[in-house]
């Protein structure tokens, strides 16, 4: 069992990217990702229709980081610091040694490898920081751009119990500690 505690909140670095936490400065971008119907398509969760539904959705992810709930890093380039997208573990399970991961960019940068760098990253900070033993990724079977993602990330499909599933059309990747990123087919 992990006891996760994100404070002080671990701030990681890629080759291009930086990992920081959310701030109040971000609501434009957080704005931009939460109400954009292409990043939304395949996400069950309610639009958001102002930039004070953005700064609530922030308030509540520093909840959230502060409580051990959840971890949600905004993900920034290295030369500029505005927020293209956000990349998060979350839905604890197993006594914390199970995370889901969960990631959005805008959609001015999809298509340019960000994701495929930041996801290793965030895999290695679960399972050498937080000791997690599985991170698993739930998705809609139609978001056949983020089921090759995680594929390319060594994530296996799962079969998915009916019962457990509350929003129909989802299939669930699932990777163990043992299998990492930079052992990509």
């Amino acid at each position: 069992m992990i006891n996760p505690v994100f404070i002080p909140f671990p701030n990681l670095k890629t080759e291009r990217l930086i990992f920081r936490q959310l701030n109040a400065d971000d609501k434009d971008e957080i704005f931009k990702l939460r109400s954009d119907e292409s990043v939304n398509q395949f996400l069950d969760r309610p639009k958001a229709n102002s930039i004070d539904d953005a700064l609530q959705f922030i308030d509540k992810i520093d909840g959230f980081i502060k409580n051990g709930e959840s971890i949600m890093w905004a993900i920034v380039l290295k030369d500029d610091p505005k927020l293209i997208g956000t990349i998060c573990l979350w839905n604890f399970q197993n006594e914390n040694t199970e995370a889901e991961i969960g990631y959005e960019l805008l959609p001015e940068f999809q298509g340019k490898k960000i994701m495929q760098e930041a996801i290793p990253k965030i895999i290695d900070y679960g399972f050498s920081v937080m000791n997690l033993r599985f991170i698993v990724a739930g998705l809609s079977a139609d978001n056949l751009k983020s089921a090759a993602l995680l594929e390319k990330n060594n994530f296996v499909r799962r079969p998915v119990e009916g019962e457990n599933i509350a929003v129909e059309n989802v299939i669930e990747y699932i990777l163990h500690r043992g299998i990492t990123p930079d052992r990509v087919k």
